[in-house]
């Protein structure tokens, strides 16, 4: 498994979420995510628009093994999807922590962040 990168925040489901600083944020899915699940084959996202609470489901990924729901790590609005992997759901496994993020955010409460992981309790969950 890859190094987590520091700068990100986890949920115990294995999203992971990046601030970018202006009230939105990136998220998306766990080296360890991808890895469990082998191959990605197909990644069904939300519409730009769509407005979740904290721990909705918002897509599903799908591998040769499984199919996984995908929860909403906070309350937010989509603003973008990586059309990428709308297009190619193999970029998942081979970027799990860059090209192959989910959905950009704007964050709903800002203070939803609190109640996710920091990378060290993270890596200890896992």
């Amino acid at each position: 498994m890859s190094q987590l990168p520091e700068d990100y925040l986890y949920t115990q489901d294995h999203e992971w979420l990046q601030l970018n600083g202006d009230g939105t944020a990136t998220v998306g899915i766990t080296d360890y995510a991808q890895e469990s699940l082998g191959d990605i084959t197909f990644v069904e996202l939300p519409d730009v628009g769509s407005a979740f609470v904290k721990g909705d489901t918002f897509g599903v990924v799908e591998s040769v093994k499984a199919a996984s729901d995908l929860y909403m790590p906070v309350a937010a609005e989509i603003v973008e999807i990586n059309e990428a992997v709308d297009a190619d759901p193999a970029l998942v496994n081979q970027a799990a922590f860059s090209g192959g993020w989910l959905v950009k955010i704007r964050l709903i409460d800002v203070s939803d962040v609190s109640g996710l992981l920091q990378p060290s309790a993270y890596a200890d969950l896992l």
